[in-house]
């Protein structure tokens, strides 16, 4: 036996609240920081009123991952409560420190087993894995079982986003090689995905809608390959075109649960307003 889990994620797996409390996922919250001001994200910043902010901010807005000082007080928390392992779940290592300090913060509390769990992704790809974590948990599964399924989740999973141009991910230096400078001059819609943990651009392709075809082109490998059964469109700031795309891709793929996210504050500073995304995986 393994006694009691929690489950804990970082702010920019993007849950919906209620789920969050639904499962009792515990959240920290990463920081945008905009003209020297930190905002933590979700508690002091929602993603509205982010986008507002950068359009009039004097400066690039940039992010910063928790102090292992906050999952130290967490995890000292969860262990006053009577839990004896913490699956903690985050965004890929590639582009953030939370994991690493999300690890290290583990291996200082003591008669607490903390397994830090590093999602490769972010968004609802990472809010997958934090859920089904939590709803095993709750059933009282096993942590073998958990990390099975998440191992499984994760080999299936995929992510796909285009951005209006990549200015945001050169900048904030999270766009790995730096390619394609030229391609808002070109109006080119570059296709990006996570490779080895790290953002890199899969595709360089000349319209949205070429751009949206080719990731259905891929959706639909998957869907043979039976490595998508439901999938998050995720939007950045753009719920119309978001919620349009997931109506058409629900229809054009029935056997797949399509529900509809968002690119937060943390994930917006690196993407930028406007960028579209899609992740899919195994139930």
């Amino acid at each position: 036996m393994n006694g009691k889990i929690a489950v804990v994620t970082d702010s920019t797996a993007y849950l919906p609240d209620k789920v969050r409390e639904q499962l009792q996922i515990h959240v920290i919250p990463l920081s945008v920081i905009i003209d020297g001001k930190a905002y933590r994200e979700a508690e002091e910043l929602d993603a509205a009123d982010f986008y507002e902010m950068v359009k009039v901010a004097q400066n690039f807005p940039t992010s910063s991952q928790p102090a292992p000082g906050e999952f130290i007080q967490l995890f000292e928390s969860l262990k006053s409560k009577g839990y004896e392992t913490v699956i903690t779940i985050h965004l890929s290592s590639g582009i953030s420190g939370t994991f690493q300090n999300a690890a290290s913060a583990g291996e200082l509390i003591d008669g607490l087993n903390v397994i830090a769990y590093d999602s490769e992704l972010s968004c609802m790809a990472q809010g997958m894995l934090a859920t089904k974590a939590a709803e095993m948990a709750l059933n009282e599964e096993p942590l073998d079982s958990i990390i099975g399924a998440l191992n499984k989740i994760k080999q299936a999973q995929d992510a796909y986003f285009m951005v209006d141009d990549l200015n945001n991910l050169q900048r904030g230096g999270r766009l790995n090689g730096a390619q394609a400078l030229v391609g808002s001059l070109l109006q080119i819609k570059p296709i990006l995905h996570f490779d080895n943990k790290e953002i890199v651009l899969f595709e360089k392709v000349r319209t949205q809608k070429k751009a949206l075809k080719r990731i259905e082109d891929i959706l639909q490998t998957a869907i043979e390959n039976k490595t998508a059964e439901k999938a998050y469109v995720i939007h950045g700031n753009d719920p119309e075109k978001g919620e349009s795309w997931r109506k058409h891709l629900a229809t054009k793929f029935p056997e797949v649960i399509f529900e509809l996210s968002y690119f937060g504050p943390v994930i917006g500073t690196h993407l930028g307003e406007g960028a579209l995304g899609l992740t899919w995986s195994i139930k």
